[in-house]
């Protein structure tokens, strides 16, 4: 499984990585036809009325993680924040957890949590470099990716992230990441930059379409919070009209219960 995890990573040929964030929505998107899976940090805390960034404990995102590995047949990516840890050691700790609940990969942040400062640079290559050797003396294929987050939270400039990623492919990442790169030119700029697959994110371009990313030469698109906080828009919207207006009309125009079981059915026999 984890091979074929690594395989759908091809440059120019991007699947869509879907974040469930329960076994319900991680059998309805492979019921839908997704290709892989992973949990997303920030819908798990949201399913746990926390809020995002260093809220949640390692043992609680890998019982989560383990729920959705089993949900489908489908690989599952850990998004596992910076490994919860801030030492090479404890990241090295983080992946062999990881593959023993059965993750074919998990995804690694620059960023100390919870205070969300940008690890020193020096020290951000060598968590990624403990972490792949520990992923390549794992028994099967694992996926790591290395993630430049501080770009997100406007800590340092796309250039850094650059230098930042470009560090962690030579470290031995698999796959790098760049979150909230703004625009097109932006996707382009960081994937022509390494030679390893690079995931790009949805949640600020949204308005790009799968053949765009596809040109920019990205190899995976990861729907991180999205599909979550479209749930739970819809959520607010119904509840505002509801407990506001007192307007049930709204619950009109959902899935009726045999589509929506018809997807979860065909999901968890994938």
């Amino acid at each position: 499984m984890a091979h074929s995890f690594r395989d759908l990573h091809a440059r120019g040929n991007p699947f869509i990585l879907a974040n469930a964030w329960d076994i319900g929505t991680a059998r309805l998107f492979a019921g839908l036809g997704a290709k892989a899976l992973a949990t997303s940090s920030g819908a798990h805390a949201f399913s746990l009325g926390r809020s995002d960034l260093g809220t949640v404990t390692r043992d609680e995102a890998l019982a989560h993680a383990e729920a959705i590995v089993s949900a489908t047949s489908l690989p599952v990516s850990g998004d596992f924040e910076n490994g919860f840890g801030d030492t090479p050691d404890v990241l090295e700790e983080t992946v062999k957890l990881s593959a023993e609940i059965g993750l074919a990969g998990i995804s690694i942040e620059d960023m100390s949590l919870p205070d969300t400062r940008p690890y020193a640079f020096d020290l951000a290559v060598e968590r990624i470099q403990a972490a792949s050797a520990a992923a390549r003396a794992l028994p099967r294929d694992f996926v790591l990716v290395a993630r430049a987050d501080g770009f997100m939270h406007g800590l340092y400039d796309i250039d850094e992230a650059i230098r930042r990623i470009q560090a962690f492919e030579t470290a031995g990442a698999d796959c790098v990441y760049v979150p909230y790169l703004n625009d097109i030119e932006n996707v382009k700029k960081v994937c022509s930059s390494v030679a390893i697959p690079v995931n790009v994110g949805v949640s600020s371009v949204e308005h790009i379409s799968l053949k765009q990313f596809a040109d920019a030469g990205a190899a995976r698109i990861s729907l991180g919070m999205a599909m979550a906080t479209a749930a739970n828009t819809a959520l607010h919207t119904l509840s505002t009209s509801m407990f506001g207006e007192g307007d049930f009309s709204g619950l009109g125009n959902n899935l009726s219960y045999e589509v929506i079981d018809d997807c979860m059915t065909k999901g968890g026999r994938m």
